[in-house]
């Protein structure tokens, strides 16, 4: 079976190879919080890189993004999530996704829309559904390069994404993540954090 990593990946292994193992550290953190879930919606999946490390542990996995371009063989849709709630490839409005998750996607939102993505995510997931947002931290952002800065709109605190996310969900649990270190130390030291939400109000 062949393997097929996404070109955005491929330039980032070519240009500084370490980080392609934090992003895959991220999905590695996704996979262990819903091993066993039935149907898994990724929002931005991107090249689909990262989903080739989620599939194996879950029912089904299904990826939307703004543009699905040339993709890896995983199911994967065109789909902006500010549009509406993913409904699926048919557009069943009685499909329910026992997981959503969604990295390094909130960033990119403009803050005028952020509950507007988060209540399109909570309108198809199930009612014992669980979300995974992943997010750099507002910290981490002096060390950002150029263009990170130029599309890192909306990146938050570790209180601001707590306040934000408790607005659509009962159960808040945070993470930090430095390189592939996952810890639950000090906030403002945090250069990347990993929140799993249940409960959709």
């Amino acid at each position: 079976m062949t393997i097929r990593i996404g070109k955005m990946h491929v330039a980032s292994f070519e240009t500084d190879p370490k980080h392609l193992g934090f992003v895959l550290a991220r999905y590695h953190f996704v996979a262990r919080m819903l091993h066993g879930r039935g149907l898994v919606l990724e929002v931005g999946c991107g090249d689909c890189t990262g989903m080739q490390v989620v599939k194996g542990v879950v029912g089904a996995l299904i990826g939307c993004d703004l543009d699905v371009g040339d993709r890896a063989p995983i199911y994967c849709y065109k789909h902006d999530i500010l549009d509406g709630p993913f409904h699926g490839p048919g557009g069943n409005p009685s499909l329910k996704w026992d997981a959503v998750y969604s990295l390094d996607v909130l960033e990119h939102i403009s803050p005028d829309n952020e509950n507007l993505f988060l209540r399109n995510i909570c309108e198809s997931l199930s009612e014992n559904g669980a979300v995974i947002i992943g997010m750099p931290s507002l910290e981490s952002q002096p060390y950002a390069s150029e263009l990170s800065k130029l599309h890192h709109v909306n990146c938050k605190t570790e209180n601001e994404l707590r306040e934000l996310l408790s607005r659509h969900f009962y159960n808040v649990f945070l993470f930090g993540m430095n390189d592939s270190s996952l810890h639950t130390g000090y906030g403002p030291m945090c250069h990347y954090r990993l929140a799993v939400c249940s409960g959709s109000r």
